[in-house]
Order: structure tokens, then C-alpha cells, then sequence
């Protein structure tokens, strides 16, 4: 799917999704590059990521990358996230869902955008991009299908108006190798 100069795009970025797929290929995204590839496509107008975090911790492995999205270029939309004890399991388990909140927020923003771009695997989201699609908005969705498990959701890749294979837009927007930590 082509787009266009003239279309006011929004990316809509579900941090774990997107570290889960990004983890799975084993890459890292420069995320001013990730900026910069929307920007020449059309016309950015928002770039939003969503994070739960654990208020409990004093330091997180996601601070400092939530820090530097919101100096440079991205409204970062979080929640605490929380912490339950499975009695199943036995184990601790954090619970930290964004679906409401994106899902809220791209309907409100279907009224000034005419591209949204969704990443996320999700089949969750399925309703929100028919509805988006409804009111004019043309969806991409970027996930990956080459991670094993895929974590592209079949029905949502059907869903979208255009898949964008997040290892083919990593060759365009992510960190050097020799940058990347284990």
C-alpha cells in the first residue's frame, strides 16, 4: 500500500506488543529513524507509544527508553502496571493491558488522521481497525510473521488494509549491530 505525501498519518505503538515481535527477531529499532521513515511517507501528525510500568520498581528497564521518547518526538501514554500472584502457577505475574486506551484514543483521532499505523500483533484489535475503516481511516498494521511464534494475529493481518512485515521496515529503521545489548 502506497502513501501518500499529502495524508495526515498517526502511529499508534503498543510497547509490549512491539518489543515481544522485535525480541523475536532479534532486533532493535532506532526509534528517531522510525520518526523519520513516517515522516517521509506523509505527514506525521502524532506518534503515540503505550506502556504499562511498575510503579513498585525504582528502576525499570523501560525508564529510560519512555524518557527519551517523550523528549523526541512521541507522547508516551502509560499506566501502572499490576501485580497479581497466580494461584494456578504459583508465580507473579504483571498485568499491564493498553488495548482500552488505544483503542480509545484511535477512535478520537480517526477525525484528523487519514492513515493510522498500528503496531501491534494483536487480534484484539480487530473491532477497532473495522470501525477506523468505517470512518474513512486507512489502517496498516506492522507486526511480523517470521518470528516463531508469529506474532501477527491471522485476523487482524486480514483485517488491516496493509501488513507491513516489521523485519523488512527494520531494515530501514533499526540500530546497527554492533549497538545492540543481549
Amino acid at each position: 500500500m502506497a502513501f501518500h505525501p499529502d495524508e495526515r498519518i498517526g502511529l499508534f505503538i503498543d510497547g509490549a506488543n512491539l518489543h515481544t515481535a522485535l525480541r523475536g527477531l532479534n532486533i532493535e529499532i532506532d526509534y528517531r529513524k522510525l520518526l523519520d521513515e513516517f515522516r517521509n511517507r506523509g505527514r506525521l501528525i502524532r506518534a503515540v507509544y503505550y506502556t504499562a510500568m511498575l510503579e513498585t520498581q525504582e528502576v525499570s528497564s523501560i525508564k529510560p527508553l519512555v524518557d527519551w521518547l517523550s523528549y523526541n518526538g512521541y507522547v508516551v501514554s502509560s499506566k501502572p502496571a499490576k501485580e497479581y500472584h497466580d494461584p494456578i502457577t504459583g508465580r507473579t505475574r504483571i498485568k499491564g493491558d493498553m488495548d482500552v486506551n488505544i483503542t480509545v484514543d484511535a477512535l478520537a483521532a480517526a477525525k484528523w488522521l487519514d492513515h493510522l499505523v498500528l503496531f501491534s500483533g494483536d487480534g484484539d484489535f480487530c473491532p477497532l481497525i473495522a470501525a477506523l475503516q468505517q470512518q474513512g481511516v486507512r489502517v496498516s498494521v506492522v507486526s511480523t510473521a517470521l518470528s516463531s511464534p508469529p506474532v501477527i494475529a491471522d485476523a487482524l493481518r486480514r483485517q488491516a488494509d496493509n501488513f507491513i512485515e516489521l523485519a523488512d521496515l527494520a531494515k530501514r529503521v533499526a540500530r546497527p549491530a554492533e549497538n545492540l545489548t543481549a
